[in-house]
């Protein structure tokens, strides 16, 4: 990556974010937009954008994401947002000569009762889980017109599919969370309120695989360097956990030692069990560094630090009053 102007798309995200650390010790030159600045759901926007700037890599890492609960609520718009992003950024590609893409999937694309562990192979062979369908068939298109663009325009790109992602810039916002930040901050508030009961939504027994983001933006690098053009390839931990196991380790973590309870309610369970088949990726070479239990306790401090920023920036001190 050394010398080459690098766009990271979305990249003050939980996973743009990660990869511009990344990517900062590669001598990559960098180039960024924030939200304000350029609207990819814009098309002219966008193509100016690329006929000024000239990025030789795109990582496109923007998209509209969100938990079971705001996928479940605003399919329109996770639809609508993620074609036009993924639609505008590729095709700008294209018509400006960009000699690689790394496009940003999700480990949803594949079907609800798809053979565990989730091979490649596995697209395409049955119905979506319904919570995220409007999300993953979004992404399926951005798929496909990877796969329609290298065929007929010699585009080569990399589709990354990765599993549950976590990390420090993560999003803590209980309405639109993914689990694992959602619970970081309902242990830490029920900490803080020495609540006796924390209930959970669903059963608990479906199991979740999860990658720490800076795992995924190393492994991003390393496939845009050693691989250059690749089809479709997990990227997970390989390892998985009950979301009652998960509860449990973020309540050691955050210091939580109240009863923990789950509402019995199947139909928030979601996909039974998401656990990806990474073996392409571990016969190219790569494999993760961070272990679940060292990503959550990094986690929660990033968590920490920026609500104690936050507070002081509002004039505030301690934490008695939660945010």
């Amino acid at each position: 990556m050394h010398d080459r102007r690098v766009y990271v798309a979305g990249h003050r995200g939980l996973v743009g974010s990660a990869l511009v650390r990344r990517l900062e010790s590669t001598g990559a030159t960098l180039l960024t937009r924030s939200r304000s600045d350029l609207d990819l759901t814009d098309r002219v926007a966008v193509r100016a954008f690329f006929a000024a700037e000239r990025p030789e890599v795109v990582l496109l890492a923007a998209a509209r994401v969100g938990g079971i609960r705001s996928n479940d609520r605003s399919p329109g718009d996770f639809i609508r947002d993620n074609l036009l992003i993924q639609t505008h950024v590729i095709d700008a590609c294209r018509e400006h000569g960009v000699d690689q893409v790394l496009f940003l999937g999700s480990s949803c694309i594949y079907p609800r009762l798809a053979p565990q562990p989730l091979a490649e192979s596995s697209l395409w062979t049955g119905p979506l889980e319904p919570t995220n369908a409007a999300y993953a068939v979004a992404k399926l298109a951005g798929l496909e017109m990877c796969h329609a663009y290298r065929r007929q325009h010699g585009l080569r790109s990399i589709c990354a599919m990765p599993t549950n992602l976590y990390g420090p810039d993560d999003n803590f916002d209980l309405e639109t969370s993914h689990v694992l930040p959602a619970l970081i901050r309902r242990f830490d508030r029920a900490r803080i309120e020495r609540t006796p009961v924390v209930e959970l939504w669903g059963t608990g027994r479906p199991l979740r695989e999860f990658l720490h983001v800076d795992d995924l933006a190393d492994a991003c690098v390393f496939l845009l360097e050693a691989v250059r053009d690749h089809p479709l390839v997990n990227v997970g931990s390989g390892a998985e956990v009950s979301i009652a196991e998960l509860a449990r380790l973020v309540a050691r973590i955050v210091g939580y030692d109240g009863a923990i309870e789950f509402d019995g309610d199947a139909r928030m369970d979601g996909t039974p069990r998401k656990l990806l088949d990474t073996s392409v990726l571990t016969a190219l070479g790569w494999t993760p560094r961070i272990s679940l239990e060292d990503g959550v306790a990094t986690t929660y401090r990033a968590y920490l630090e920026g609500r104690t920023a936050a507070r002081r920036r509002d004039g505030l001190a301690g934490d008695e009053v939660i945010p």
